[in-house]
Order: C-alpha cells, then structure tokens, then sequence
C-alpha cells in the first residue's frame, strides 16, 4: 500500500493512473483562466499580454478591508404611548357631534333634524 505524504491528494484514475492534484494545480497558476474573468488560476488579476496587474494577495487584503464582517445594527426603540386623551377642544367638538343624534325605540341612532 501506498503511503501519502499529509496533505497531499493524490487520486487514481479508472485507468489505474495515479493523478497529484498539489503538483498539477502547482505547475499551471499561472497559466490564464478560461473565460472572461481575467484572472489566473491562483486569482492574480491579469491585463493586456497575460501580465499581471494586481497579486491574489493584494485583491483578497482589498477585498476584506472593504467588506464589513457583519451588518451593522441599529437599535430601535418602542415610544412610549399615552392614553389617547381628548384636548378640551376635542372634548368639545365630541360633545356638539353627540349632541346632534338620538337614540330611536330600536336602538339605532338618527340625527335630531329628521
């Protein structure tokens, strides 16, 4: 039986080949990604001919310095309610409103006038 040295991932095929990912992904980061996100594959950014503008580095130090590590939280505080008291100006429109209905036989109220 094989020994694997720690924290190597060494994998076998299904054709019997033994495949050394560490060793693989070593030899090409700095060959450019695939697609349109101009990078490496170690996440360097890259410009015009390949060459590399900014480090992984510097992009992840930028990255964290910008991004706070949890929202921040304002406290909201319930106001205290008062009762709902009438003003005396109040008191007194509620007073010639009432004024204006009466209660009929049957319980429903209708306006003094009819």
């Amino acid at each position: 039986m094989v020994q694997r040295s720690q924290g190597r991932r060494i994998y076998r095929t299904a054709n019997g080949k033994q495949v050394d990912l560490d060793l693989l992904i070593s030899r090409n980061e700095l060959t450019p990604a695939v697609g349109n996100a101009k990078v490496n594959a170690r996440g360097d950014e890259l410009g015009p001919g390949g060459k590399i503008i900014r480090k992984r580095e510097d992009v992840m130090r930028e990255y964290y310095e910008n991004s706070a590590t949890m929202p921040t939280e304002r406290v909201v505080r319930k106001k205290e309610s008062k009762p709902n008291v009438p003003t005396a100006e109040e008191q007194a429109e509620f007073e010639e409103m009432d004024a204006q209905w009466i209660e009929d036989e049957d319980g429903n109220f209708i306006r003094k006038n009819k």
